[in-house]
């Protein structure tokens, strides 16, 4: 797992990609897929602690399925299914955490969203999920609780926009390369998450759990200088 940290040199986030999430955050629904990028520092492996609560930030969890990039794409037409899923190495399960209060004031202000993704711990992901694990990437049931309670529950073939669209509107743009994180982006339910809190979250085939699936991890307060205030 700790090789998906080290040879990811970008992760590309898909937004808006769940027609449920938009309506319970109040956004507009996309015409075509949009991205923004958290750094491999926020990714936390398995078992490497806690994810860490920045002072003043309200914390929000989003599962997603996340794509580990076996080869580069560049300029993918996204009528090429099977070039787009060759190209998929294997998968993931992932924690978007979002300092929710920190993106609502960038959006109102025009702003970068990066701080709001950006801190170190606001990427917990599983293990690495080969292939032959998710024979369909849409008949997938991702989930996640909060201290035993279910707060997301939703299939992948919810997507609006399904992978050969996803990695042709980002390979148009920049390349993507070998060891590269795509999050497909979350189904409803996201909420926020306190300190002493433990998350957990998976995904199931033909509902059972796939082992390499899973996280566990709980939340604690960052410490340090940070402390929100607005721009």
């Amino acid at each position: 797992m700790a090789s998906i940290r080290v040879n990811a040199r970008k992760i590309v986030c898909i937004g808006r990609n769940y027609a449920d999430h938009i309506k319970e955050l109040n956004n507009a629904r996309p015409s075509k897929p949009f991205f923004f990028l958290k750094p491999p520092s926020s990714i936390l492996p398995p078992a490497s602690g806690p994810v860490l609560r920045p002072a003043g930030v309200n914390l929000h969890y989003e599962v997603e399925l996340a794509l580990i990039m076996g080869k580069s794409l560049r300029d993918l037409d996204e009528k090429d299914e099977k070039g787009a899923l060759d190209a998929i190495d294997g998968y993931a399960v992932s924690i978007d955490m979002t300092a929710r209060n920190v993106q609502d004031e960038a959006k109102r202000k025009g702003l970068p969203w990066s701080i709001a993704k950006g801190f170190d711990t606001f990427l917990p992901m599983s293990g690495f999920i080969p292939k032959n694990r998710v024979p369909d990437p849409y008949a997938v049931e991702l989930w996640l609780s909060v201290d035993d309670e279910v707060r997301q529950q939703d299939s992948t073939g919810l997507m609006l926009f399904r992978i050969p669209r996803i990695l042709a509107e980002v390979s148009q743009c920049m390349a993507l390369e070998k060891g590269d994180v795509v999050l497909t982006g979350t189904p409803k339910g996201v909420g926020s998450v306190a300190v002493g809190s433990t998350m957990r979250a998976g995904l199931r085939v033909d509902g059972e759990e796939v082992e390499e699936g899973r996280i566990e991890v709980e939340v604690k307060e960052k410490g340090g200088l940070y402390e929100y205030e607005e721009t």
